[in-house]
C-alpha cells in the first residue's frame, strides 16, 4: 500500500512538472517541432509504464539517506565573506523527503526511483511503428532517424562507460549486468503510439533521464546528439549506481564535463575540454560564459554552487555547472577532494559537504575562480594557470640579507599568473626592471589573415605590438600586488593587472604579495620557452 501511494504521488508530481534539458547553444528545434514533442500525448496512446518489468538489472548504489543529524548539528558558523556567501541567510539543510526528490533540474530525477519499473518494450509494437531498435552491450536504441551515426551510437555509449566506473571509482565487474534503453526520437507521436512515452514523463526539450532509460530528441549536430546522450548517460549512471546526482550544480556540471567529448576514429575521450568551437559544434558553453563575463554577468562561484533547480531550465545554467566543474576537476589543489565527492551524492546535504571538504581553500578558491572566468578560452590550460596563494616575504628576509634591498626573481612564459614570492609594503615606491626574450609557437589561427606567418617568434619584456591580447600588448610583464587581507567584495587584483614592460615603478596601496604573468592566453601555454628575468627593488625612504 505504501508503495502505491508513494508511486501515486510520483506519477501526480511528474505530470505537473514542465522541464527543458540542456539545450544546445543557438538552434533550438524549429516551433512546430517544439510545439509537437512538447504536447501531452493523448491518453490512449499514452499507456503508464507496465506495473513489473523482468529486464530491469540489478544494480550495486547506495540507498538515497539524510545524513547523520549529528553531523548537520556540529558544522561550524561561516567564519569569512567567502563562507558566508555559501550559507545564504536563514538557509536551512534540505529534507530527505518526496518533494525534495522532486525539485529536480530540468533533465532527470535528482535521484535513484527506488522499485519504480523501467519500461517493456514490444520489438514487434514498435517495429510495426517504423522504429529501429539497435543493440549494445550497455545501451539498447530505439529509434525512428536513420544513418550511419545513429547506428554507432550505442558503440558510444559502450565505450564511455567504462570510463564512467573508472571516474568514480566503481569496479566495472560488479555492473556486468547494467544496461540502459534509449529512445532517439524525431517524431514524439511515433513513440508515443508504441508505448515507449509513459504517463509520467515530464515534458523536456532535449533530453531526459530516468534510472536505467533515457529519451532523447534528435538533433542536427553529430556532435550534439553524442553529447546529449552522453549527458543523459552521466545522470543515469549516477542515479542507479551511486545513488544520486548531488546538488543541482554538480547534477548538471558532472554530466557536462563527463559528456564534452573528442571522438575520432572509433575511439572517445571524455571529460575533454574543446581546443576550438570546430570540435564541438552547437554545444556553445565557452561562448555563453565569455559573452557573460563581457557584459558584466561572470558568475561568482558562491552563486553556481547554491544554483536552484531551476537555474538549469536555461542554457547558461548548464554553462556555469560545466565549466565550475571543470575548474574544480581539472586543478591540482582541488582535484582529488573533487572527486571524493561523489560518495555524498545521496545525501540531501550535498553542498553542506562541499563547504565542509574546502573550508580552508574556498577565499582563494573563490578568487582564483574570478581569474579562470576571466580568461576562459577553448583550449584553456587549468594546470598551467592555477595560482600560488603562498603569503610572500619581505624583500630582505627573501633574500637572506638584512641589507639587501633588491631580488631577482624568473617569470616563466608556460604559466600563468606566479607568485613572487616577495612582499611588498602599502605605500612604499619599488623599482621593478626586467630583461630577456622568450619564444613562443603561434598555432594557425593566431595569425589568422597574415599570409606566410612563422612557426614561432620572440618576446621582450614590452611584448609586440603587432598582436594584442585582452587590449595590451602579447607578451608584456604583466603585475599584480594580492593584498595581504583581500576585500571579497572587489574584484581580484588578477583581473585589474598592471602593464609593467622592461622597467616600471610601482608604489602599492596596500601590502601584499607580488604576482608577475607575462600577457598571453592560457590555452597557448605549453609550447611556449625560456622566460624573462625582473629585479624588484625598494626605494631607501
Amino acid at each position: 500500500m505504501h508503495r502505491f501511494f508513494s508511486r501515486s504521488l510520483v506519477l501526480l508530481f511528474m505530470l505537473g512538472l514542465a522541464l527543458g534539458c540542456g539545450r544546445r547553444a543557438g538552434n533550438d528545434p524549429p516551433q512546430k517541432e517544439l510545439a509537437k514533442s512538447n504536447s501531452p500525448p493523448a491518453a490512449k496512446s499514452n499507456p503508464a509504464i507496465p506495473p513489473s518489468s523482468k529486464n530491469a538489472p540489478p544494480a550495486k548504489r547506495q540507498e538515497a539517506k539524510p545524513a547523520p543529524a549529528a553531523e548537520k548539528n556540529s558544522e561550524k558558523p561561516p567564519t569569512n565573506a567567502f563562507e558566508q556567501e555559501l550559507t545564504p541567510p536563514g538557509k536551512q539543510p534540505d529534507r530527505a523527503s518526496l518533494g525534495d526528490l522532486l525539485k529536480q533540474p530540468a533533465d532527470s530525477m535528482s535521484r535513484m526511483v527506488p522499485d519504480y519499473p523501467r519500461i517493456v518494450v514490444d520489438d514487434k509494437r514498435v517495429a510495426a511503428a517504423g522504429i529501429r531498435k539497435i543493440p549494445g552491450k550497455r545501451l539498447t536504441l530505439y529509434t525512428d532517424v536513420p544513418g550511419e551515426e545513429i547506428d554507432r551510437l550505442p558503440e558510444v555509449f559502450d565505450l564511455a562507460f567504462p570510463q564512467y566506473c573508472e571516474y568514480f571509482g566503481v569496479d566495472p565487474k560488479t555492473l556486468d549486468d547494467w544496461h540502459a534503453t534509449g529512445f532517439l526520437m524525431k517524431d514524439r507521436k511515433r513513440f508515443a503510439e508504441a508505448g515507449l512515452i509513459p504517463a509520467a514523463l515530464p515534458n523536456f526539450r532535449n533530453g531526459f533521464s530516468w534510472n536505467f532509460d533515457l529519451w532523447l530528441y534528435d538533433q542536427t549536430s553529430d556532435y550534439y546528439r553524442r553529447h546529449l546522450l552522453l549527458h543523459e548517460g552521466v545522470h543515469s549512471f549516477m542515479n542507479t549506481v551511486l545513488g544520486g546526482c548531488g546538488a543541482p550544480w554538480y547534477m548538471e556540471g558532472m554530466a557536462e564535463m563527463l559528456s564534452t567529448h573528442a571522438w575520432r576514429d572509433g575511439r572517445l575521450a571524455l571529460n575533454y575540454f574543446p581546443q576550438n568551437r570546430e570540435e564541438v559544434p552547437e554545444l556553445g558553453r565557452i561562448r555563453i560564459i565569455r559573452d557573460e563575463v563581457a557584459a558584466g554577468r561572470a558568475l561568482p562561484l558562491a552563486k553556481i554552487i547554491e544554483y536552484p533547480a531551476s537555474a538549469h531550465h536555461a542554457n547558461d545554467g548548464y554553462a556555469w555547472s560545466w565549466a565550475a566543474a571543470k575548474f574544480l576537476d581539472a586543478h591540482p589543489r582541488y582535484q582529488k577532494r573533487f572527486r571524493e565527492l561523489s560518495k555524498n551524492v545521496p545525501h540531501v546535504d550535498f553542498n553542506a559537504n562541499f563547504r565542509k571538504s574546502f573550508a580552508a581553500d574556498l577565499p582563494e578558491m573563490c578568487e582564483e575562480w574570478q581569474a579562470f572566468a576571466a580568461g576562459l578560452e577553448y583550449g584553456y590550460d587549468i594546470p598551467r594557470t592555477a595560482i600560488d596563494f603562498t603569503p610572500g616575504k619581505p624583500i630582505g628576509e627573501k633574500s637572506g640579507s638584512t641589507n639587501g634591498e633588491s631580488i631577482a626573481v624568473t617569470v616563466s612564459s608556460d604559466r600563468g599568473w606566479q607568485n613572487s614570492g616577495i612582499r611588498l609594503d602599502g605605500g612604499r615606491k619599488y623599482e621593478l626592471t626586467a630583461s630577456g626574450r622568450w619564444r613562443k609557437t603561434c598555432r594557425p589561427a593566431f595569425w589568422s589573415g597574415l599570409k606566410n606567418p612563422p612557426d614561432q617568434i620572440e618576446l621582450e619584456p614590452n611584448g609586440v605590438s603587432i598582436r594584442y591580447y585582452r587590449g595590451r600588448p602579447l607578451g608584456i610583464l604583466l603585475a599584480a600586488v594580492r593584498p595581504d587581507r583581500p576585500n571579497p567584495e572587489k574584484s581580484s587584483v588578477f583581473l585589474n593587472p598592471l602593464p609593467l614592460g622592461p622597467k616600471a615603478s610601482l608604489v602599492p596601496d596596500e601590502s601584499g604579495t607580488l604576482f608577475f604573468k607575462l600577457n598571453d592566453s592560457g590555452a597557448d601555454l605549453e609550447s611556449n620557452e625560456g622566460g624573462i628575468a625582473c629585479k624588484v627593488a625598494r626605494q631607501i625612504p
